[in-house]
């Protein structure tokens, strides 16, 4: 699920690989919206002594659409680069690291911050990264140096470093045809049914993360309060890019990237390529913008899960397993936005381009009371509207591919009554989300992590 080596390509450059995008009102800043886009994923924490960090050799990005063409009206470009201060020492790190700015910290990386809009580039920017959590001797207070790297500038607030990774989702069992461990007495090939496991935890990823005013992402530069209004709706993917051609330099053992920028990884809303677009265009998905998601939305129209759904659980979907319309309940929510008419006083639609973006109607407040499952559980202010770093998108993408929304589009339908429960049963348990800028948990500790259990399929 999400995005974690969902292409063949991508799953071999971890690097350039975006595992999550992340866009709401900021709940503290509620003028404000936060934008997270994680690269890197499932980080061991105790993987040293080469810890992990963002290329230098890729252009990370987040647009922003705003005009209803599925375009990057808006980008943020961050370049990274790394130093090494002592070349004589194989170490990370020659002592404690207590400050971004100590000298014990044999690799510190650094990056800068560019908006480009109308082709005008404004550099925002040059920021210290905070250094990987290795553990209570090598960063013996790794929240200080987080909150070293929260750096703030002219009314914006940036990040780039690693964080605990806010995604749940049970990766074992999903991916074992399709088992949902709550509800496996019920499968093909059934077994006890059993907790959710969550795949992720004490897994890390690399996070860039930006909260700017509303009114710098809007299309006429304002705050709107209307939620039917159009104006009210960005668009968000982000992307990482390579030089087209890379050269292995024999002096120094790197490669060094040449030629124009290439996307090689893009992402907005989670699931889509993951699990929508067939495994031999998971490649060439990942490369083209946005705008040219109309080849995939047959993929979205009839998915193959929704096929599979009813064939896994014998008796369970037969509903599902009978309707043969394409799924324009799918077809809204990832491909162009719910229309205003669809969910009483909500839209967050961007217009008749099919493109997969996460679509946020800034007009829409923080909630007092959030609920994970976002629109499905009652709040507007989560996901698909956006997406908080809490939001439950595996239960809520599981449910509505069991067509639990179409009839929000097809009052005919009645959904089968698995499709209101279905879930994998997981939970967040990395460390617990902040209620401020950037909102994801710190970084799991290499020395404090400890190894899980691990079996093999026959008994051995």
């Amino acid at each position: 699920m999400s995005s974690h080596r969902e292409a063949p390509e991508t799953s071999m450059d971890p690097v350039a690989d975006n595992t999550d995008v992340y866009a709401f009102v900021s709940p503290d800043r509620p003028d404000t919206v936060t934008l997270i886009a994680n690269f890197i994923p499932f980080q061991k924490p105790d993987g040293g002594p080469n810890f992990y960090e963002f290329g230098e050799d890729v252009l990370y990005q987040i647009h922003v659409a705003n005009r209803g063409t599925a375009e990057s009206d808006i980008t943020y470009q961050f370049r990274f680069s790394t130093r090494v201060r002592d070349e004589d020492t194989f170490l990370y790190n020659t002592g404690p690291i207590t400050s971004i700015h100590d000298a014990t910290w044999n690799r510190p990386q650094r990056y800068t911050v560019t908006r480009v809009s109308q082709g005008r580039k404004v550099v925002l920017g040059d920021f210290l990264c905070p250094p990987c959590n290795i553990g209570p001797r090598g960063t013996p207070d790794f929240r200080k140096l987080s909150e070293e790297a929260t750096h703030v500038s002219r009314g914006r607030r940036f990040y780039a470093g690693q964080r605990a990774d806010g995604f749940f989702v049970d990766i074992g069992s999903v991916f074992d045809l399709g088992t949902l461990r709550p509800f496996q007495h019920l499968h093909l090939i059934p077994s006890a049914d059993a907790m959710g496991v969550d795949g992720l935890k004490t897994y890390n990823v690399h996070s860039i993360a930006i909260q700017v005013p509303i009114t710098e992402l809007t299309r006429h530069g304002n705050r709107p309060t209307d939620p039917t209004h159009a104006d009210a709706v960005i668009g968000v993917y982000a992307s990482a890019s390579r030089r087209r051609s890379r050269m292995l330099d024999p002096k120094t053992g790197r490669r060094v990237g040449h030629g124009p920028w290439q996307q090689v990884s893009r992402l907005a809303n989670p699931l889509f390529n993951e699990v929508l677009v067939p495994m031999a265009e998971k490649d060439e998905w990942n490369m083209l913008p946005p705008r040219a998601d109309d080849r995939f939305a047959k993929y979205v129209n009839h998915p193959e899960l929704g096929r599979l759904l009813p064939a896994l659980y014998p008796g369970v979907f037969p509903h599902l397993a009978a309707y043969s319309k394409p799924r324009a309940d799918l077809h809204a929510i990832l491909l162009t936005g719910i229309p205003s008419g669809v969910v009483p006083g909500f839209q967050n639609y961007t217009g008749a381009v099919e493109a997969d973006l996460v679509r946020l109607n800034v007009a829409i407040p923080p909630s007092d009371k959030p609920n994970p499952l976002g629109l499905v559980g009652g709040d507007p202010a989560g996901f698909p509207n956006g997406r908080r770093v809490f939001d439950d998108t595996t239960t809520v993408e599981l449910r509505a591919i069991a067509g639990a929304t179409i009839p929000l589009v097809d009052p005919s339908y009645t959904p089968d009554a698995a499709a209101a429960g279905i879930t994998d049963g997981t939970k967040n348990e990395n460390p617990p989300y902040l209620d401020r800028f950037p909102y994801l948990g710190y970084a799991n500790g290499g020395y404090q992590t400890m190894p899980g259990t691990s079996a093999v399929s026959g008994g051995l």
